[in-house]
């Protein structure tokens, strides 16, 4: 526990996050009609494979925006998507569907209690730390360290991501972090922690 500690600790040090623009909310709502199809005209994305974008932290929004443009995240499809789109409009874009709020997500009542203990007190066996630990009690998200909020999300998005970063396939989290948690996790423990958070409010 005390190594969570010390790295959440360093994260707030070392971790060089881009500075964040003032997003103007109703420019980001004219920007975000080209985002409508895959993400909603919200932000509440109806395909469990897109992310909810709405109630999203600002900052994090940016910093996904920013390493989407660059290649550090990498995609084919929100590469492209953006790659037209200003720092100016992807601040724009951040603001607004931070603005928004997001839809409660359906659980599975079979895998509430294995997600929820999870989320709530890690596994200490594999050296998972508790998921709330970094992403709040009701998954707000951290937004000073740029930490995302999971609340509400998909998942079937949340599951995806856990295994991109378990595989490497993801990359963009600060001292590898999610690399490292999600690696410690097993499939059915993915599973699990996805669908409660998927609830969560």
């Amino acid at each position: 526990m005390k190594k969570w500690l010390l790295m959440i600790v360093m994260s707030f040090a070392v971790v060089t996050l881009p500075s964040l623009a003032a997003g103007d909310i109703a420019a980001g709502k004219v920007i975000s009609a080209q985002c409508a199809a895959c993400h909603g005209v919200d932000g509440n994305s109806s395909e469990p494979s897109f992310p909810k974008l709405a109630g999203q932290g600002e900052g994090y929004l940016y910093k996904q925006l920013l390493n989407f443009a660059s290649g550090t995240r990498e995609s084919l499809i929100m590469g492209p998507m953006i790659a037209d789109i200003s720092a100016q409009g992807l601040a724009d874009l951040s603001a607004y569907y931070a603005s928004q709020k997001v839809t409660a997500g359906l659980v599975s009542e079979s895998l509430i209690e294995q997600g929820q203990k999870l989320y709530r007190a890690g596994n200490k066996e594999t050296g998972v730390p508790a998921c709330m630990s970094c992403h709040g009690p009701r998954g707000a998200g951290i937004p000073a360290a740029k930490w995302p909020a999971l609340s509400g999300q998909h998942a079937r998005y949340v599951e995806m991501q856990l295994d991109a970063f378990s595989q490497g396939d993801r990359n963009n989290d600060p001292n590898d972090m999610m690399r490292d948690i999600s690696s410690r996790l097993s499939a059915d423990e993915k599973k699990a922690v996805s669908a409660y958070i998927s609830a969560l409010h």
